[in-house]
């Protein structure tokens, strides 16, 4: 079924597919057993890893014909007037406008985060992001972090002082390449060459 607006329901991957064969054939085993979301889809996380392509098959053909009726169901869909289509038009972003300036929990996170990764390696980006908070609850010095912000609040200040007077924001640009030593047998070359200059 379509939304109130009457535009299509959008498509299904695979796994979702996946997840809700999973969560019916859970309630017809126990009907009356509250599910706690978050440890039922890291189960089924764990079980989609572990099938094989060929047991996937079946939710990738679900999908491809979700997929096809997706399409179909659009082509013939008229928004109405007025109406967004369902995507927010994206800001276009000055390329040369400064870089916005960081928190304290931002410095402290580009910190703590290859800790936290190299621990976890298989969490995702939300497991992370969550471990991350709960470190930064724990912290009572934050001083160092607070400084590096207060820095680079005074920073963007600065720089948008400028971007907005229309003169050009100088960013620090990356360090320069050294330029490659020329190969030593060019200059024995020329000292052959001179010998054999000498012996004439």
């Amino acid at each position: 079924m379509g939304r109130k607006d009457g535009k299509p329901r959008g498509r299904m991957s695979s796994y979702a597919f996946f997840v809700q064969t999973c969560r019916e054939e859970h309630k017809k085993k126990c009907p009356d057993e509250n599910v706690v979301f978050a440890e039922f889809t890291k189960k089924c996380a764990q079980k989609w890893k572990e099938m094989s392509a060929k047991e996937k098959r079946r939710f990738e053909e679900m999908a491809e014909r979700d997929k096809s009726r997706y399409e179909k169901e659009m082509s013939n869909y008229d928004p109405p007037a007025g109406s967004s289509t369902g995507k927010r038009k994206k800001r276009s972003k000055d390329p040369s406008a400064p870089k916005r300036a960081l928190s304290a929990f931002f410095f402290f996170c580009a910190d703590e985060r290859p800790d936290v990764r190299s621990i976890h390696p298989e969490w995702s980006v939300a497991e992370v992001a969550k471990e991350l908070g709960k470190r930064w609850e724990k912290i009572t010095n934050k001083s160092k972090f607070e400084a590096q912000a207060e820095a680079d609040k005074a920073r963007y200040a600065k720089e948008m002082e400028v971007y907005r007077s229309g003169g050009s924001v100088v960013k620090a640009a990356p360090p320069a390449k050294k330029p490659k030593p020329q190969p030593k047998e060019s200059d024995e070359d020329e000292e052959d060459d001179d010998e054999d200059e000498d012996d004439e």
